[in-house]
């Protein structure tokens, strides 16, 4: 995979786009400061749980004996998954619990810790890091996919430090639309993806 595509894919399975409204919602009335200090916590225990979950996950695919292809098309699956029920989520109408929003910890950091799972890091984000760092056979390689996850990290840092102004106004009708069009690029890929596994498990030709 060329370095775009793995931005692309680590953008769409661990980037803002997916943070924005529920991190707005569970942080809304809270003091602008303590929106800081949760989000830089959230962002540097997504960094560190992302990053050693890899490699964590990595090694034991190998101990496992689970193989490439294997696992590359189990995330695929996974990740199709939740692409159709983000596509269909939006056909739905709201459901009456959705005001009822359950209020954080006081402390930033057990609030950073409530909300970086699944709201900052997703099992399918965490998945498309371990294929990646397994399928990786040189250091330089790693030092990339290592370099363009911190990068994606960093902009959900900025997304979740401006939620608040992204949202507001016609941002939200933008980040439907772009929620929408991730939404169909995310299926597509995710077929993609378990193409591909097919193919490595040399159970079709492409």
């Amino acid at each position: 995979m060329t370095p775009g595509l793995i931005f692309t894919i680590f953008f769409i399975t661990l980037g803002p786009i997916k943070i924005l409204g529920p991190f707005a919602r569970q942080t809304h009335g809270l003091d602008d400061a303590v929106v800081r200090q949760i989000a830089l916590r959230a962002f540097l225990m997504a960094t560190i749980s992302a990053i050693a979950g890899g490699f964590l996950g990595a090694t034991l695919m190998v101990n496992w004996h689970i193989s490439f292809g294997a696992m590359v098309v189990a995330g695929g699956i996974v990740f199709l998954l939740v692409a159709i029920r983000q596509l269909l989520d939006q056909y739905e109408p709201p459901h009456a619990s959705d005001g009822n929003i359950p209020a954080l910890p006081a402390s930033p950091t057990a609030a950073a810790l409530k909300l970086l799972f699944p709201v900052v890091l997703t099992p399918f984000g965490i998945a498309a890091v371990i294929v990646l760092l397994a399928g990786s056979a040189e250091s330089v390689r790693t030092e990339v996919i290592i370099g363009i996850l911190v990068g994606v990290m960093l902009l959900n840092l900025l997304a979740m430090l401006f939620a608040r102004r992204i949202l507001a106004g016609a941002g939200i009708i933008v980040l439907q639309i772009l929620g929408g069009v991730l939404g169909m690029l995310q299926a597509g890929l995710a077929v993609q993806i378990i193409l591909q596994g097919l193919q490595d498990l040399k159970l079709i030709s492409l």
